[in-house]
């Protein structure tokens, strides 16, 4: 097991195929001198995705972190991805689903790809997050399959119960999620991001 923060997470999973732990790091925030953790972040990929960065052979994590395109051939790259995002900090799902809805929405405005297809989509997001209340330890899953531009997100408390999912097919949705998650220097979690770019550093060497 990897731990992240106090928190396990196993090294491999598998959706249609094995998928290694290539980077993990937390989402937090300093508030007058506290430093508060609020999630755990592990991210699953396709251990074949070193064959789509061959471009970047030999550059290190830091610079690999610095660099947006690399990111962008990250995201792009025809493999699976998996997000696995264990809660520290307790919060309301809503919190949570606005925070990731806001996110997306700016970029997608920014864009100039918001139209009533995105609102639809990221309003069925928000609904499916915020009858759920994240305790410590609940799990939201964020499934992206090589061969569709669809995500599939999933969430469970305490184990207890059936894990709940939802299907998000607007594809622009699903790029910009991947983006707020993978996007390099402006993604949500840079300890993840460079957690990542180490990985894929030492795997590109290999």
């Amino acid at each position: 097991m990897v731990m992240v923060d106090d928190i396990s997470f196993p090294p491999h999973i598998t959706t249609t195929k094995p998928l290694s732990l290539l980077g993990h790091g937390i989402t937090d925030i300093e508030i007058h001198f506290l430093h508060i953790k609020f999630t755990a972040i592990g991210v699953y990929i396709d251990p074949e995705i070193v064959a789509h960065l061959q471009k970047w052979k030999g550059k290190s994590g830091s610079e690999l972190a610095g660099d947006d395109e690399f990111f962008d051939s990250v995201i792009s790259a025809p493999v699976d991805k998996y997000l696995r995002i264990v809660v520290i900090k307790e919060i309301k799902g809503s919190q949570y689903g606005v925070q990731l809805e806001s996110a997306v929405r700016d970029r997608l405005a920014a864009d100039d790809k918001y139209e009533e297809e995105e609102e639809e989509a990221l309003n069925q997001i928000v609904e499916f997050l915020q009858v759920k209340y994240f305790k410590k330890d609940s799990v939201l899953t964020f499934s992206f399959p090589a061969t569709s531009n669809t995500a599939e997100i999933g969430f469970s408390s305490e184990g207890k119960e059936e894990p709940k999912t939802m299907k998000v097919e607007n594809g622009n949705v699903v790029e910009t999620m991947k983006k707020w998650y993978l996007g390099g220097t402006t993604a949500y979690s840079p300890s993840t991001i460079l957690s990542l770019a180490n990985a894929l550093s030492l795997e590109l060497s290999k």
